[in-house]
């Protein structure tokens, strides 16, 4: 397959912490729509399209589906059957961390699931290695040594090239960050929940990342599609919020959210811009974000998503209105 020959003039790439690697400003996550459930000739467009528009960056964990495995498998095939050649051209990562399997092995930060995990991730991805391994989660009964440990021992086995973590505190990072640095293997890259609705890792996780260079991508800055125009009238039928397979909940969409939406989607307009172009521009406003994670249905969403490198730049006065309408009771 032929692809558009100016993808990576087209789009912008911004270093990784203080690591050789660039990631796309923009990435794509498979957590939703790539599964088994899902439309796998949608999905295989959503991914040749990202591709066509610069994006080299695909984000999966072990337990993406539904079900757990399946969107591994899926974009496993489509590598194998049409973007193999573009291997090198990719940064392809994935998780563990979270509950996969039956039994006391099957979650959380042991060294026995963090290699049997990444062991299985590998063969429905079939790949001989990923780009970037993350830990999933703090596990609070693993000593954190045993954890760092295993992600050292998984780079020299050269089943991933970078190691990295999601949804660790500042605290729990930067003990981890000194333990793989001693090791030899420094953390790339931590992956937290953030957007304009959750904002937990300001300023302490932020300032660290910077402090220690190491890159961050933010996961669900569009909060599950609640900073879209998507709920502004109401709950869509093939939206998130009403999808059985879903995170966000009906309930979520509350009388106080979706006034807060239609105030931030005027902001939007008024910068000729969609909604999610502009959460996604104020996701990337800071300098210690290394690229966002979009999820998409469809490829229309991929498009939309990836234009907001039109227009990145926040006014002061702009920035203060946010602040001001997310404070809001």
């Amino acid at each position: 397959m032929k692809f558009n020959e100016s993808r990576y003039s087209e789009m912008i790439y911004k270093r990784c912490g203080k690591s050789g690697i660039s990631l796309p400003i923009v990435s794509l996550g498979l957590w939703h729509n790539f599964g088994d459930v899902d439309d796998f000739e949608n999905a295989r467009k959503m991914i040749f399209r990202s591709f066509d528009l610069g994006i080299t960056h695909f984000d999966l964990a072990n337990n993406y589906g539904p079900s757990p495995g399946s969107a591994e498998r899926n974009f496993g095939k489509i590598l194998k059957e049409d973007l193999y050649s573009h291997r090198d051209e990719l940064i392809i990562s994935s998780k563990a961390g979270y509950l996969m399997w039956d039994g006391p092995y099957g979650e959380w930060g042991s060294r026995k699931h963090l290699i049997s995990s990444l062991d299985q991730s590998l063969k429905r991805l079939r790949l001989e290695y990923v780009d970037i391994f993350y830990h999933h989660r703090p596990d609070p009964s693993t000593p954190l040594e045993e954890t760092m440990i295993t992600l050292d021992h998984i780079v020299r086995q050269g089943k991933a090239l970078y190691v990295g973590l999601s949804n660790y505190d500042h605290i729990q990072t930067e003990k981890a960050a000194n333990i793989l640095n001693e090791l030899g293997t420094p953390m790339l890259i931590h992956q937290p929940k953030y957007n304009m609705f959750n904002r937990w890792i300001e300023p302490d996780l932020l300032n660290l990342l910077e402090d220690k260079g190491i890159g961050c991508i933010s996961f669900s800055p569009l909060a599950q599609g609640m900073l879209t125009d998507k709920y502004i009238s109401g709950i869509p039928a093939n939206s998130r919020a009403a999808n059985e397979h879903g995170f966000l909940q009906p309930d979520e969409i509350t009388e106080n959210s979706v006034d807060k939406i239609k105030k931030l989607n005027q902001i939007a307009l008024n910068r000729n811009q969609s909604l999610a172009q502009l959460a996604l521009a104020w996701n990337l406003r800071n300098n210690a974000m290394t690229s966002v994670l979009i999820g998409a249905r469809s490829v229309e969403q991929i498009e939309e998503n990836v234009h907001c490198i039109d227009n990145l730049n926040l006014t002061i006065e702009e920035l203060k209105m946010i602040d001001e309408i997310i404070s809001e009771d």
